[in-house]
């Protein structure tokens, strides 16, 4: 895989509105943190301005933004500063020459997953984590300190509770997934992810659970449960069931149903997804899942 350089202070980065229109005020205390706490020149892309309809702007105008970062070679990383929806729309358009030759960093999660799985068909690691929509929010500390590690190319371990679904196991092997929505979306596109032989990270937000379960179906389907190297169940937060006829199980329930076939480790309720602790995630970098008795220990290489 390709490995951008590591940040520094001083660098340059930029940050842009890839999906949906974003309010620029929520986006002041990140940016100070960028700037101020980081010591890090941010080049603010035009869309964190730009409104068509819910998106930040038209699909060329995001485009031309993130292609602009993209091939600027002073800029190290490119943070998308919220998700909601869109991403994939602009997906194939882009070009990625200049960026294979000189890789940044691309920073984001949930929606942005789309940007992930398809820099990850392109053999380049990038990073699912906490936008600077939410660096201000209260509970992102462990965010936001995993992201600047993650940036910094310092050490990032994890150690998690552990939780009645999980299977005891020790695995080693290249990290991809995201939003499970978006996984789903992806399948039979040129954005498709490969999960063979890796670890598969999942998380989702306000999904009904008989969406959950036709996802899970999809991905079971698909066959991208079986041949993982493990699988690390993240956040799923409200989720909601039916008004009348309950689906019946939750959603942790739901995914074990779906995994009883296999036998690699599997770890419940690992902090990463739609919450203010939504710990870094290097796709595309190895790592070592270690599912014990007492808790989860989950370590990226350096």
């Amino acid at each position: 895989m390709i490995k951008p350089a590591f940040l520094k202070a001083g660098d340059r980065v930029g940050v842009v509105a890839m999906a949906s229109k974003v309010s620029y005020p929520s986006l002041v205390e990140g940016l100070r943190i960028l700037r101020e706490d980081w010591g890090l020149e941010v080049v603010e892309g035009q869309t964190l301005h730009a409104n068509y309809n819910q998106f930040a702007g038209t699909d060329e105008e995001r485009r031309d933004d993130l292609q602009q970062m993209l091939d600027d070679p002073s800029i190290k990383a490119v943070f998308s500063a919220r998700g909601g929806y869109g991403s994939s729309k602009i997906i194939d358009k882009l070009r990625f020459q200049k960026f294979k030759k000189i890789p940044k960093w691309l920073i984001g999660f949930s929606d942005i997953t789309a940007i992930h799985c398809h820099l990850h068909g392109l053999g380049c690691e990038s990073l699912h984590a906490t936008m600077p929509k939410l660096f201000g929010d209260k509970g992102a500390g462990n965010a936001l300190e995993s992201l600047r590690k993650a940036l910094w190319g310092e050490s990032l371990e994890y150690i998690v509770p552990t939780h009645e679904f999980n299977r005891q196991g020790k695995t080693e092997a290249v990290v991809v997934g995201g939003n499970l929505c978006l996984i789903a979306h992806l399948i039979g596109s040129r954005s498709d992810l490969d999960t063979k032989g890796k670890i598969l990270f999942i998380e989702d937000v306000e999904e009904y659970y008989y969406n959950l379960d036709r996802m899970m179906v999809q991905l079971k389907r698909a066959r991208k449960l079986d041949y993982l190297a493990g699988l690390v169940v993240g956040q799923f937060t409200d989720m909601k069931d039916n008004e009348s006829s309950s689906f019946g199980k939750n959603h942790f329930e739901i995914i074990n149903d779906y995994i009883q076939d296999y036998h690699y480790p599997v770890c419940f309720d690992f902090p990463v997804g739609h919450a203010p602790d939504n710990r870094a995630m290097i796709v595309g970098r190895r790592a070592t899942l270690v599912v014990g008795p007492e808790n989860t220990r989950f370590s990226f290489d350096l």
